[in-house]
């Protein structure tokens, strides 16, 4: 802890670090200070372009910020914001957000706080979680709910396989690249929630990913045909390019709709929130521009009755989820938060990172995120060259393989 009599504490360093425990590529910036052994860590992931914000971090932001006051959390991210000129793109918000997230973490650990006391302290004890269950026909991903039931979750993502299609969340297992098509995806999702619904009851909470593939109209009819099997929530129905429909869908359906994922902008969601047109906000909160935001954009969604739903799946870093939970425990208008449980690589990297059971997530009592990045763990994963395996095996090196659809069409991610 500085004193009167020890020099004015300022920023020494900022690295960018680049690594895939997961085979998932996640950066992180750790600010150093003068300070001895004094240094927070922020999650800048974005997994399909890891490099440019790497190099946005340590070419353009580094320069600004070395000598700074980390203190100055919110100056030094209005000035980052504003130093390029051209702002709002995913690139810079995510180099932001790994300073500003770092920042916040130093101001943690010089007060000997969680972060979530920072921001004003608890409203509940952990985050509840929802998993995701999917399978190849209704049985399948019946069994797979059951399963996490028994886990103690109460809320549940599903999705399901179109038979000779790529669906997300469920894509068929043959070898081969599969085709899209609208209307055989929308016929069976309805026919999946009445079976779900017949089998489980009403007593979990079941939610729903379209990922925004759907022509406008055709997501209006399904999120229609969807409201009486009484969904937590419905997320992404339409393409950010799309919002405007928003006001259409809510004329015609109470159903509970989530969008943000692919935000970036707050013009994208500011919109939404204050016209009333969604009940959950889903952005990436390192591509909105980090935790200082995300924290802004959670007080403004409350007065609108929005809840909080922060996306959270193995490319946002263990960093990140631990943002996300500060932000879920302070946050009176929390929602949900989306599950990921990291494995044995993940945790040798980030010690500290956030514990899940019984359908919960929970974060550590130390102060400031409660996460750390094991540099010499961190260089045994480099990001993988060209393609590689797990979750996001659909993906090509830093390039989402686009769908298609059987005539050729590119479609929506």
């Amino acid at each position: 802890m500085s004193t009167a009599s020890q020099p004015p504490l300022k920023i020494t360093d900022v690295k960018a670090i680049c690594t895939a425990p997961e085979r998932i590529p996640l950066v992180v910036v750790k600010v150093l200070t003068n300070e001895p052994g004094l240094y927070g860590v922020g999650c800048a992931s974005f997994t399909l372009r890891p490099l440019a914000v790497a190099t946005a971090v340590e070419q353009y932001l580094k320069p600004l910020l070395l000598g700074k006051d980390p203190d100055s959390v919110e100056d030094i991210w209005q000035s980052g914001f504003v130093s390029g000129y051209w702002r709002s793109g995913p690139i810079l918000n995510n180099a932001l957000s790994g300073v500003d997230e770092a920042l916040w973490d130093i101001k943690g650990k010089r007060a000997n706080m969680p972060v979530y006391q920072l921001l004003g302290g608890k409203c509940r004890k952990a985050a509840a979680l929802y998993a995701h269950a999917s399978g190849r026909d209704f049985q399948e991903v019946e069994d797979n709910v059951r399963k996490f039931l028994e886990q103690g979750y109460r809320y549940v993502r599903v999705q399901v396989a179109v038979p000779g299609l790529a669906t997300y969340g469920s894509r068929p297992r043959e070898s081969g690249v599969m085709p899209w098509e609208f209307t055989p995806y929308c016929r069976i999702v309805p026919k999946l929630f009445e079976h779900l619904r017949v089998k489980l009851g009403d007593q979990v909470e079941l939610l729903h990913d379209v990922h925004e593939r759907i022509p406008p109209i055709q997501a209006i009819g399904l999120a229609k045909e969807l409201e009486k099997y009484n969904l937590f929530f419905l997320e992404d129905a339409l393409a950010p390019e799309d919002v405007e429909y928003f006001r259409l869908m809510r004329q015609q359906t109470a159903i509970p709709l989530a969008m943000g994922e692919l935000f970036v902008n707050q013009a994208e969601y500011v919109p939404l929130i204050r016209d009333r047109l969604i009940d959950f906000i889903r952005v990436h909160i390192s591509d909105i521009g980090g935790l200082s935001v995300a924290r802004k954009l959670a007080a403004f969604c409350e007065f609108f009755g929005v809840r909080t739903a922060w996306h959270g799946p193995g490319d946002v870093s263990p960093v990140g989820h631990a943002a996300n939970v500060h932000l879920d425990l302070a946050c009176y208008n929390f929602g949900i938060q989306e599950q990921t449980v990291f494995g044995e690589a993940a945790r040798e990297v980030f010690p500290g990172t956030p514990e899940v059971h019984d359908g919960y997530v929970w974060c550590n009592e130390k102060p400031g995120l409660g996460v750390d990045v094991d540099e010499k763990a961190a260089a045994k994963y480099p990001l993988p060259p060209e393609s590689f395996a797990g979750p996001f095996a659909h993906r090509v090196g830093d390039v989402w393989e686009p769908i298609r659809r059987e005539d050729g069409t590119v479609v929506r991610p």
